[in-house]
């Protein structure tokens, strides 16, 4: 029996792709990089060969059901976990954990966000797979460090003791602390040091390590979960969860168990990873032009523009002249136009 599972959290509702993404169909269930897969789809993809389709699971609003069996047809219905209202990574943790336990006591499990980008795929496979084997002889909770490559103030960050390597694998280290977001003069000294990485938030993990710290560290979060085991698989687990988990309290997997738990490791990793959380961060991927634009969509003409960002879904030919560092964004009846450098004002303009 393959052991390995994979997790991916989609109940994000962020909207800082709009007007591409919106809260009824937010950023992982929209093609961003114009490839013709959606973040969620690509997730999937680079797990080929590591994880069979009927080991992935999806962690997911309910309003987003249907578009996940859409996008993910590969996905059994049944591994589709629906969450009645939000309540952070360490609840929706929690639930998929049990509910994988139940199935599969010796389960082995990536968790992952379903809305990031990873340039070299194989190198990705490579690293899941020692990391996977590491948990299934450890009881160890391994986390995927990136190597830094700017001084980024939007991440996490992980410090890592490099003077001794695991004796199991040479590339995987214990952690040191976790850092929160720090600012630009913090950021700065980070990368200056050899022993900070990025934190990208996957995690790998076996089944029975995460249920006994979230049972150690969080006991009232793992009861509720814990308790719905006779549930679970059954007709009656849609009604018991939704009676239940809104019971539970908010809180993140960071703050519940990697900021506590002493088994702790870190993966540096260097695969071309990217939360790709903004249009600025879009356009450090896309591929660019000799005046650093880069232009996602059929008919889009640039005249005299530099360092831009345009975006379009729609059939309809789009023309420029006389741009420097803008994102234009269209879809549907909305047409952004806003300087990179505000583009933290997108969300009181989506808003509007």
């Amino acid at each position: 029996m393959n052991h390995n599972n994979l997790v991916i959290m989609a109940g994000g509702v962020g909207s800082r792709f709009w007007p591409m993404s919106t809260p009824e169909c937010p950023k992982q269930f929209i093609d961003v990089m114009g490839c013709g897969r959606t973040f969620i789809q690509l997730t999937v993809d680079r797990f080929k060969g590591v994880v069979a389709p009927e080991n992935v699971w999806v962690v997911t609003s309910q309003a987003y059901a249907d578009i996940v069996k859409q996008q993910l047809p590969e996905v059994p219905e049944e591994n589709i976990l629906l969450e009645p209202c939000r309540r952070n990574t360490a609840p929706c943790i929690a639930y998929v954990s049990w509910r994988i336990k139940k199935k599969d006591p010796q389960a082995n499990l990536v968790i992952t966000p379903s809305d990031h980008m990873v340039v070299n795929t194989e190198e990705f496979r490579r690293v899941i797979r020692a990391a996977l084997d590491f948990t299934s002889q450890t009881d160890a909770i391994v986390t995927l460090g990136m190597h830094p490559t700017r001084p980024e103030t939007g991440y996490g960050y992980i410090q890592a003791d490099l003077s001794h390597a695991s004796m199991r694998n040479s590339e995987i280290y214990r952690v040191d602390h976790f850092r929160e977001k720090p600012d630009l003069a913090t950021a700065k000294k980070y990368i200056e040091s050899a022993d900070f990485f990025w934190n990208s938030g996957i995690f790998i993990w076996n089944v029975d390590t995460i249920v006994q710290a979230l049972r150690h560290y969080e006991p009232e979060v793992s009861a509720l979960f814990e308790g719905m085991l006779p549930y679970y698989g059954t007709p009656d687990e849609q009604r018991v969860v939704n009676e239940r988990f809104p019971q539970c309290k908010s809180i993140s997997i960071d703050y519940a168990v990697m900021e506590k738990a002493e088994e702790i490791f870190v993966y540096p990793a260097d695969f071309g990873w990217s939360d790709v959380g903004t249009w600025g961060s879009l356009i450090t991927l896309a591929d660019k032009d000799a005046q650093g634009n880069a232009t996602i969509g059929p008919r889009i003409e640039l005249h005299e523009t530099r360092n831009c960002i345009v975006h379009t879904s729609e059939e309809r030919r789009v023309v420029i002249q006389g741009l420097d560092g803008y994102i234009v964004a269209e879809k549907g009846d909305t047409l952004l136009i806003c300087r990179l450098s505000e583009e933290q004002r997108i969300k009181e303009f989506s808003a509007e």
